[in-house]
């Protein structure tokens, strides 16, 4: 049975959507906003019933808050007033309203819309998931591609995939960023940052197989790498449309071998010009390399590749996601994969 939260400061209205809604429907009702984002701490409804005129918060502010909350956002809202005024109807659903029903409100009009709502919904939710499970195919292939030319980073991307999972949802646990990430989707961003080293494929295979150390002239074809993931992500905007997978993707690649001081590549961005992505992912790369075995080094123990990242840390690497992934050591080193 699907969920549905009606919110509206009028004992009345809550009595009068419960009587018409709670044989189809489980009806949760709650006198102010405030209760409704204290209560989607624990449940998350199918489609929200919300008032716009209410006391502390009303319903355009409560709507704008759902919106910046990611695992809010998607959640139908319709607003229940007793206004006709379009310019009120206008601005709820630019804000991204799906529907406005006039108080007092007739029952079969409720239930229709309230109907009809979730069936779309629903058929939008399974084109989602069908576009996500083609946006998966699609990265797994393209990173398949890279790694299988790279001969010497076996296991790169599925181990960089399980450390930056890790990282972020130790961040979201710690407050670290709060304002950008805890809008992101984890396994969207897991997603995109497989995308981090497409670059490689414009590189030729002598340069990307060499068995031992690149010359200068070498290491400054291999920097390329991350500018030409830029430009190939680019490219499939620009034919498809930019998304928010796409968005991160391209962030990843192009900003992985950036530095906290300003020496990384391709742009020389430091501190937090540097997007955040790019500096998370700039530390699980490092350490990935530096436990894994190459043709010119071995593989560092896990406890000397800690050791090179807090020696780095303010440096080549952001210091309070650094903090963060010494303090998930643990489950780190347990999430190892085999090479």
């Amino acid at each position: 049975m699907k969920t549905i939260f009606v919110v509206d400061d009028s004992d009345t209205n809550l009595s009068m959507a419960e009587a018409v809604l709670e044989d189809q429907y489980r009806v949760m009702t709650m006198p102010s906003a405030a209760k409704m984002f204290s209560l989607l701490e624990k449940i998350v409804p199918d489609l929200i019933l919300l008032d716009i005129e209410m006391p502390e918060m009303d319903g355009f502010q409560a709507l704008n808050q759902l919106k910046e909350k990611g695992r809010w956002s998607e959640i139908p809202v319709m607003f229940l007033t007793g206004r006709t005024d379009a310019d009120v109807e206008a601005r709820g659903l630019e804000m991204g309203a799906i529907d406005f029903v006039t108080k007092p409100f007739s029952a079969p009009v409720l239930l229709n819309r309230i109907r009809n709502h979730l069936y779309i919904d629903e058929i939008v939710r399974e084109r989602t998931a069908q576009l996500h499970r083609l946006q998966n195919s699609i990265v797994s292939v393209l990173a398949d591609m890279v790694e299988n030319r790279d001969k010497g980073t076996g296991g790169h991307i599925e181990r960089t995939s399980i450390y930056i999972k890790i990282l972020i949802n130790e961040m979201k646990e710690r407050g670290v960023y709060s304002d950008e990430i805890q809008s992101w989707d984890v396994e969207k961003m897991i997603s995109s940052a497989r995308m981090h080293d497409l670059g490689k494929i414009s590189i030729t295979d002598a340069i990307v197989n060499k068995p031992g150390k690149l010359t200068d002239s070498e290491y400054e074809t291999m920097k390329k790498h991350a500018e030409e993931g830029e430009r190939i992500i680019n490219e499939i905007i620009l034919r498809t449309g930019e998304g928010e997978f796409l968005r991160n993707a391209k962030l990843f690649a192009g900003t992985h071998h950036e530095r906290w001081d300003g020496k990384g590549y391709p742009r020389g961005l430091k501190g937090n010009n540097i997007p955040l992505q790019g500096r998370i992912m700039a530390i699980v790369d490092v350490y990935d390399a530096l436990i894994s075995e190459r043709p010119y080094k071995r593989a560092f123990s896990n406890e000397e590749a800690l050791d090179i990242i807090i020696q780095n840390s303010g440096t080549h690497f952001d210091p309070k996601i650094v903090e963060i992934f010494i303090d998930a050591k643990e489950h780190i080193k347990s999430a190892k994969v085999e090479i």
